[in-house]
């Protein structure tokens, strides 16, 4: 990464998100042992376990993202909100995992009724979540690809 563009926002809120993301894999994978630890079976409740590999993995993806608007060819305020898109959504699907592990209400977030502990989510709530995350972390990428393939002369 070119260390000019470390001045940008979007390289700098994608590697803050990186570290965010990665710190939080590590925090919930002590509360991941802890339950192994203290279950008979060395199991830890499903949202558990799925909050810290997705921040792990979400870690990984914020410096992918860091990398391409570094290298993007669209101006900074493109890059910006194109990197902004998808890391919002990787922290709000932590978010989710966490709270859901804290709940400790379902194994299974798509599971009908859609519901947070015992408040129940309005019928379609999921379902439009998930299209605007897709939009958002595709279409933010997309945008970064793009002006890197741009960078090149490929586009």
């Amino acid at each position: 990464m070119p260390f000019a563009q470390l001045e940008a926002a979007s390289v700098q809120l994608s590697l803050a998100a990186a570290g965010l993301f990665f710190l939080t894999g590590l925090l919930t994978g002590v509360w991941k042992y802890a339950h192994m630890a203290a279950s008979p079976q060395a199991q830890t409740p499903t949202y558990v376990d799925i909050a810290h590999r997705a921040a792990l993995f979400y870690s990984f993806a914020a410096l992918l993202i860091a990398a391409f608007a570094a290298l993007s060819a669209w101006p900074e305020t493109i890059n910006f909100w194109a990197a902004t898109a998808p890391l919002a959504f990787f922290a709000l699907a932590i978010g989710a995992y966490v709270l859901h592990g804290l709940l400790g209400d379902t194994d299974n977030q798509f599971r009908r009724p859609h519901r947070v502990g015992p408040m129940p989510l309005p019928r379609h709530a999921l379902l439009l979540f998930m299209v605007a995350l897709s939009l958002a972390e595709i279409g933010g990428f997309l945008v970064l690809f793009a002006g890197l393939l741009r960078r090149f002369g490929w586009i």
